[in-house]
This record gives C-alpha cells, structure tokens and sequence, in this order.
C-alpha cells in the first residue's frame, strides 16, 4: 500500500466537497443494491467498503488496532475492502506506523493531514475515496468488530443512508464508567430536546454512509473536530435521509486521550450554532428533500390524488393543535380586551404558527425559499377565517345580547371547523400547489447507478496482492 498526503477538505462554504456536490445535483440517485460480485478490487478498480481509522499521536495503539481489524475484514467481510489511516499531524511516531502497516499489508493505506480534527480527517478521506460505501471507527476499537457487517450491510443492500452503532440501545452491551455514562446519555437528552434528534447515540465512533449521500451532506458539515458527527446526523435526517443503528458491544478504553469537558463544551457550541441554523432555515435542505425515486409516496394510487391521504393526516393534526393552540390564546386575551380584539390577535397568531406547520409537516416544504409568499397567501386564508368567525361572534352578540363565554367557544368552534375546510382546500390548491415545491421528479430520469466505477483507474497497490492474515502474535 501506500502513504499518501491530503490537503484537507474546505468546510461548507466553498471548496472540493462543495464543487463536487453542485456538479452532481442535490438529488440523490435510486438507491440500488451493490452487485454481489464485488470482492476483488481489481475487477472493479475500487474497494466496496473503505473503514477511515482516524489518529494522533496513537504509535502504541495504532499497529495491534490496524492488524486486529484487517484480519477481521480478511476472514468476515464479503466484498472488497481498504483501510484507511487517517494522520491528524501527529507528533510522534505515528505516521512512520502508519507507513509500515500500509507497507506491508495489502488494502492499507495510510493519508497524512497537516491539521488536526477528527471531522477534519473524515471530510478528507471521505471526498477523495472511491468507494461506495464509507466508514469510520476509533482507533481503541472500543466497539465489537462483530457489528461492522450489520453496519455496512443497509448500505450496501441500499436499504439505508446512513448507518450508526448505538451503545445506548435497549440490546447494547456496555461496560464504562457512571461518568461517561452520565455524560454519554444526558448529551443525548440535549438532542432530543434541543435539536429533536431520533437516533439514540451521537458520539459512537462506529458510523458509516454511502458515498452518493456523503457528496451531498458534507459540504453543508461546518465542525471539524468532535460535533463532526452531530451534526452530519442532524442535517441527513432533517433532509429525510434513513438512518439505520445497531446495537453494539462497547468496553470503554481508560486510557482514552479524548479531553470530555472540553468536548463537550464545544458540542454545546455546536448544538446551538446548528439549532440555530434549522430556526432560521439558514441549511438548504430543500435540496436533499424527496431525494430518491423510489420513494414509495411518489407513487400514484388509483382514485387518489398525488398525497392526498398523507395531507389530510397532516392538516388534521397540524389543526387539532393549532385550534388549541387559538383557544388558549383567545382565553388568555380575553381576560384583558374585548372578544372581538382577542378573536382577531388569537387568530393572527395561530394563523402564522399554523402556515408555518403545514408547510413543513403536511406539504414537506423544506428551507427558506418561498416562505414570506406562502406566510402572506396564508394570511389571506386567515382573514376568510377571521371573516367566519367575526361574523359568528357579532351575529351571536346580536341574537343574545351578552352570551356567555362558553357560549362563545362553542360558536367559535363551530366557524372553525367550517373554515378549516375551506383552509385546506386554499392551501393545497393555491398555497402549496402538488408538485410546485418539489421540483423535477427525479424517479422519472434518476442517475445512473455509480457502484463500482469502471472507468477509475485502479490503484497499484489494490490491482493483485491478496489479503494476508496476520500471524498470531502480531493479533494478541
């Protein structure tokens, strides 16, 4: 194998990633199955899977991790495979291991980056590999080797995007102290509540992705260090990407180098520089939104207009809130002015929180484009709303002359459920017309499959050498 030395990727604000992402279009292709006959990187010009090990300063623990995981690879995995070891500028003797290791065994190779950064390292790699399917793990291989199949595998079959092992799922066996336990799971807890985050375990070092989507994520990843992988989970499922976990068997390393207060002090950072950025639609995640043709919702059912039945679901629940959301209000306001003033401030309010919810849940409109027209064609729904409820309230106070308050809520109620009908049909027909936001459909001419690329010229190291299993005293 070889050493080779990489400038580092730029961040998303411009650079070799982001060049590669315009070039190739925000939508993903179909996601396919990659051919069984992919175990030789020689008939294929790339290996299938390329495990990024990131490093510093790690020359004891570099050489056993490295032989442990190629003999693992050599006798389990299936299809042809590279190791990477990534150089974060290490000071020591790492990167003269590093040299040997991919000296001496075939499908290692070792890159050198001249700046530090976990994340840093993963962006360089990851956009300069061929290989379809990219992964990564820490180097005390804390992680069961067992779980690296059930990782790849998703990606490899084309189920899933992106994939993570878990150490906090229900089957995952763990040994680590209550403190990194404690900080582990209340991190986690941060991004649920902040960030709404599904997957269960961010800092696991043991992830993997398919290259098509990682073209199109890196470049909007700003961290390089630690966060890295925070927020590339964030934004792909933000974007509707799959991402699968497995459960894994975790040892924690006492003698890991990983500073935790100031780790975590600047995850923290980052959650708020991300939530941020999602609050105000700054990320252009409209790009990634419906990104695949097989998506199964762009199918069309006989006697079904285009998502009719997954809009109705979403209208309604977006409704049901939304008019306790306008009852408190109007509750609230009515202690202070009268009913017609905390109708109208009440509906105002709850008309903006309510376009704002169907846009994003009911009509899957993503990212900042078109917001203000659609917040302003939503306020016109809200004044033919406002004009059926006013007109209720005021022949109301006509017919009874000081009705009572519940008498009030349930007038409103009632000229609610007849504007909501009208609301809807306005916001699916005029709002947010079916297929509008969407753009072009990409199932109907989705890019060829690129899983292997027979035109990329082999790497001379990969074209012959057969793995060779370590000998036993160099596995311990």
């Amino acid at each position: 194998m070889t050493t080779d030395s990489l400038p580092s990727s730029p961040r998303a604000d411009g650079g070799t990633a982001g060049s590669t992402a315009k070039k190739r279009g925000g939508h993903l292709p179909v996601r396919e199955h990659l051919p069984a006959g992919l175990r030789d990187p020689a008939a294929s010009g790339a290996p299938v899977l390329d495990v990024v090990v990131p490093v510093y300063n790690e020359e004891k623990d570099l050489r056993p991790c490295v032989l442990r995981l190629h003999d693992h690879l050599s006798r389990t995995f299936p299809y042809a495979f590279r190791i990477t070891v990534a150089d974060n500028a290490s000071t020591d003797s790492t990167p003269a291991v590093a040299a040997a290791l991919a000296a001496e065994l075939a499908g290692v190779r070792s890159v050198r980056l001249e700046e530090k950064g976990r994340g840093r390292a993963l962006r360089t790699v990851w956009s300069a590999s061929d290989a379809p399917v990219l992964a990564y793990m820490d180097v005390d291989l804390s992680t069961d080797l067992n779980a690296l199949l059930p990782l790849v595998a998703p990606l490899i079959s084309g189920h899933s995007d992106l994939a993570i092992g878990s150490r906090l799922a229900r089957s995952a066996r763990v040994v680590r102290g209550s403190k990194r336990e404690f900080i582990s799971r209340a991190y986690n807890l941060i991004l649920r509540s902040s960030l709404a985050a599904g997957f269960s375990d961010a800092q696991c070092g043991f992830k993997a992705i398919r290259r098509e989507v990682a073209e199109r994520l890196l470049p909007m990843v700003e961290d390089s260090g630690w966060f890295f992988d925070t927020e590339l989970l964030v934004l792909a499922e933000r974007a509707g990407l799959r991402i699968h976990e497995v459960p894994v068997d975790w040892i924690d390393d006492p003698d890991s180098t990983v500073h935790i207060v100031r780790t975590a002090t600047e995850d923290l950072k980052g959650v708020w520089r991300v939530g941020r950025a999602l609050a105000v639609g700054a990320l252009p995640l409209d790009r990634l939104a419906r990104p695949f043709g097989d998506d199964p919702r762009d199918r069309a059912l006989t006697g079904v207009p285009r998502g009719l039945a997954r809009q109705l679901v979403g209208f309604c629940v977006v409704g049901a809130l939304s008019t306790l959301f306008y009852l408190a209000l109007y509750s609230l306001f009515r202690l202070g002015v009268g009913p017609q003033v905390a109708n109208g401030a009440a509906l105002l309010v709850s008309a903006v929180a309510n376009t704002a919810a169907n846009r994003r849940l009911t009509f899957g409109v993503r990212g900042r484009r078109g917001a203000v027209r659609h917040q302003a064609q939503g306020l016109v729904v809200f004044a033919i709303g406002l004009a059926l409820t006013s007109g209720s309230l005021a022949a109301l106070g006509a017919a009874s002359g000081s009705p009572s308050h519940s008498a009030e809520l349930a007038v409103l109620i009632t000229a609610n459920l007849a504007a909501t009908v009208l609301r809807f049909l306005l916001l699916r027909a005029w709002v947010f017309p079916t297929g509008a936001h969407r753009g072009p459909e990409p199932h109907r001419a989705p890019e060829p499959h690129r899983a292997p690329e027979p035109h990329r010229a082999p790497e001379p190291h990969r074209a012959s050498e057969p793995h060779r299993a370590p000998d036993s005293e160099d596995l311990r």
